[in-house]
């Protein structure tokens, strides 16, 4: 605001000079921000004065106000749409862009909003995160990404509880690996600051906004802290206090409240079944009619393009059913190829499901398989199919891997056993009945226990899900039976995400917590990858969340206690509760303690990323006290591959940044230090290539320090 008349008396002079240290009163830009952190009052010095009405753009009243409590304005400000005019000598880019110490560049942040916009309104209607996430990337302004929180929100809370999920969804997604924390609150800060305007166009802000800054909590991209912070800074009679204090009485303070924010946006499952009756519906019509828009409109409507596999499936068995039919369905399908409707990836899954019922199918039509060759090849020339891409077809049976009998009684049985374990929690009588049905040790058994305990998890609540990976970690089944046991998860992903729309970040945490509890090398992600083709796959996506997930700062703890358990079978140990539990199991093994039973209460702690912890304790205890007793309880776990080289390293690793101060107590600590790292080289519990100096590697690998 320009102050272009009037007389300023002595007293005013001299409060104001004292306020900003000029000499001359006319040379203070008085901008419409200004007032609402500074008042005069009376003689004494400019205090502060949070408690006032703000905007969220340029500090000016709100809507059509005219000053107000503790603002300048009325006289001057005739018009509440006006726009701050860069040539005034007073303006400041600052009062726009919200930043009181960096001025930013209009241009650039004008640019900023409106890709911001383009992005949010295109993700809402494709679902895919990871486009958004590289569009995101690629505009390179990460000063501006709290505007992209606050647009994303905003634009969620006037949506359906569909794009309400989604925005969730795509803020815990992008957080730490594309927009930083601080980024994260700045955006949530302007929203809460913004409540009293987006209540005039949204009449169920309080509670909307309430629940969106409850859930970034429960996700873990906004601190609980937020919420008393925030209040602190805002006028009682704002909508925003109403906000938070709905969030943190409402929401957070709920019982079970994780659970139910989780899944207050998730929107009604549609079955398996009830989309394949829909499928064959529109199917048998289009034969009846040929209406082929009317066709493609109801694929649309399913919104299913993860599950457009059965549309092709089951066009191909009508095709072979209703032999006159074949020509009209081919056309479909090869159509809706080229319009991009069905995309590849879709219509060679759903010939790969026919080539893999082909010899069941064979028994109601008995030239099934010469039927589907024919299909295969008229694909192939019209050029919508590629054949090379298909599973290998042969006019012969082919012998599938363990079908018989016994394999199917086996999943029976392992439901069982998995169910009866959600009950009790009792690892060792899993153990028990998976030895007894698995007599022979066999890997596809193993591989198909693992997808059957992680399924039925996935159905089920965070105590469930936290008992599935301790329970995994503690079976110690070869790490390629554990493999396929996900490569057998997510080639049926497509069916279980109708019942579960979450089963991609769902798997993707699972493999992540599999890796972080070590039962898999982080090179076993790439082995799981290759064997699904493009990041558009169910399995790329998969994969891609794993990595974000493992790459994130702190991802080791955060992982750990993605599902509250804190990585044991007894859930809520904190770290330290979890040191003092190893000291005391090796004092009390040091003192004369059996060594069966100190190696199973390490394995009972359930944190085998947190083996390092009993490598370096046992080891400062070894050189303490210059007794080797622990050192055979190491080479114990070691030789029954309960701590694992990687272990060991960080292990030795840790107890060598410690040596300053161990030296203190014991003075030859060093040159025990060298002797026991060539003692460990020598029995393969280090590798040969680590080295005294240069042995600090992996020290924030997401491990708790």
């Amino acid at each position: 605001m320009n102050v272009t008349g009037g007389f300023i008396s002595d007293e005013c002079r001299e409060i104001v000079q004292s306020a900003s240290g000029s000499e001359d009163p006319m040379q203070i830009p008085i901008s419409s921000k200004s007032p609402r952190s500074t008042q005069v009052h009376g003689k004494g010095s400019p205090v502060n004065h949070d408690r006032q009405s703000r905007s969220p753009i340029d500090g000016r009243p709100k809507k059509g106000g005219c000053g107000g409590k503790g603002t300048w304005g009325g006289l001057l400000d005739t018009d509440s749409s006006y726009a701050l005019d860069p040539n005034d000598p007073n303006y400041d880019s600052s009062e726009e862009y919200g930043h009181p110490n960096a001025r930013k560049s209009a241009p650039d942040f004008d640019a900023f909003k409106k890709k911001a916009t383009i992005i949010v309104e295109e993700y809402f209607a494709t679902d895919d995160v990871d486009s958004a996430t590289n569009e995101l990337k690629e505009l390179a302004m990460p000063s501006y990404n709290y505007y992209f929180v606050k647009k994303l929100v905003s634009m969620a809370m006037d949506r359906h509880d569909h794009e309400k999920e989604m925005a969730a969804v795509l803020l815990s997604a992008l957080y730490a690996d594309v927009i930083d924390a601080p980024q994260v609150y700045r955006g949530f800060s302007k929203l809460v600051e913004s409540a009293d305007d987006l209540i005039v166009d949204i009449p169920d802000t309080v509670d909307i906004l309430a629940l969106f800054i409850a859930r970034a909590v429960v996700d873990d991209i906004l601190p609980p802290a937020f919420l008393k912070k925030q209040i602190a800074l805002l006028p009682n009679d704002s909508k925003g206090v109403e906000v938070l204090e709905r969030a943190e009485k409402g929401y957070l303070a709920a019982p079970m409240h994780a659970e139910i924010i989780e899944r207050r946006w998730r929107v009604s499952k549609k079955t398996v079944e009830d989309v394949k009756a829909r499928i064959n519906n529109l199917l048998i019509e289009y034969v009846t009619s040929g209406d082929k828009k009317e066709a493609y409109r109801c694929i649309k409507d399913l919104k299913v393009p993860f599950f457009h596999h059965e549309i092709v499936k089951k066009a191909l068995v009508m095709a072979m059913e209703r032999r006159q039919a074949e020509d009209r369905l081919l056309d479909l399908v090869k159509e809706a190829a080229e319009e991009g409707l069905i995309n590849s990836s879709q219509i060679t899954k759903g010939f790969d499901r026919m080539i893999d019922t082909i010899e069941d199918l064979s028994l109601d039509i008995p030239n099934a398989q010469r039927i589907l060759k024919s299909l295969i090849s008229k694909a192939t020339s019209d050029g919508w199919l590629c054949a090379s891409s298909l599973r290998s077809f042969s006019l012969e049976p082919r012998k599938k891997l363990l079908e018989d009998n016994f394999t199917r009684t086996f999943k029976l049985k392992s439901q069982s056993i998995v169910q009866e374990y959600f009950l009790t929690g009792d690892i060792s009588e899993v153990f028990s009945c998976i030895e007894a049905e698995n007599k022979t040790s066999s890997g596809e058994l193993n591989a198909i226990f693992v997808k059957r305990l992680i399924t039925l998890a996935m159905d089920r609540k965070n105590r469930e899900k936290e008992m599935a990976s301790v329970l995994l970690s503690s079976l110690c089944f070869p790490a390629d039976d554990v493999v396929n046991g996900f490569v057998m998860l997510i080639e049926s992903a497509d069916d279980t995400a109708l019942d579960n729309p979450v089963v991609v970040e769902d798997l993707a945490m699972f493999l992540a917590r599999a890796v972080v509890d070590e039962v898999l090398a982080p090179q076993h992600l790439e082995e799981v990858g290759s064997q699904f083709l493009g990041t558009d796959s169910i399995g790329g996506k998969v994969l891609q969340m794993a990595k974000s997930l493992l790459k994130a700062r702190l991802s080791g703890e955060r992982i750990l206690r993605c599902w509250g358990g804190g990585g044991s079978s007894r859930p809520g140990w904190a770290v330290e509760d979890v040191k003092h539990k190893i000291g005391k199991l090796l004092e009390e093994y040091e003192s004369g303690g059996d060594i069966r039973e100190a190696y199973r209460c390490i394995k009972e702690l359930g944190m085998p990323f947190f083996h390092h912890e009993v490598v370096k304790k046992a080891m400062v205890m070894v050189m303490e006290k210059k007794n080797e007793r622990l050192w055979g309880l190491l080479a114990h776990c070691f030789g029954s591959g309960l701590i694992t080289m990687n272990q060991m390293t960080k292990g030795f690793s840790r107890v060598e940044e410690s040596l300053d101060d161990l030296a203190l107590d014991v003075p030859d600590a060093r040159k025990q230090f060298l002797a026991y790292v060539e003692k460990a080289k020598t029995t393969g519990w280090l590798d040969s290539s680590f080295h005294y100096g240069n042995s600090i590697n992996g020290k924030d690998n997401g491990a708790c320090q």
